[in-house]
């Protein structure tokens, strides 16, 4: 049996740019891409805190250190400059990868800086 995991998560980053006419896809600072684990081109979800919109596109590489959040092509209807997402990228193991598997969290501040990683979020009090 096979199970879908969650890879990496990128934790409330902000939306730099949307442009409808480029070509879709969501383009990501290329230095937190190598930090996440998240492939160029790696479908990818986006989860807009805003409005509530989730979507599906892929990555693609952004200048390092730029702090780049573009959301693209259709989806730039979803998010807009400022707005604050999840982008969260999904892993396939069977059971026992999945037993030894961690995810790759990365936390931003308001400046789409890292504040901080992990690779577990606690557990969520009652």
């Amino acid at each position: 049996m096979q199970i879908t995991m969650l890879k990496a998560k990128l934790h409330r980053a902000t939306v730099t740019r949307s442009e409808l006419g480029y070509e879709g896809s969501c383009a990501i600072d290329g230095a937190i891409l190598d930090l996440s684990g998240i492939r160029e081109y790696e479908q990818i979800q986006i989860y807009n805190v805003n409005n509530g919109a989730r979507f599906t596109t892929y990555a693609i590489r952004a200048e390092d250190g730029s702090g780049v959040f573009s959301v693209n092509g259709a989806a730039a209807r979803l998010a807009c400059p400022g707005d604050l997402i999840i982008v969260c990228a999904y892993t396939i193991l069977d059971q026992q990868e999945a037993d030894l598997h961690k995810p790759t969290l990365v936390y931003f501040n308001e400046k789409n800086q890292v504040s901080r990683s992990a690779f577990s979020i606690p557990v969520q009090a009652s």
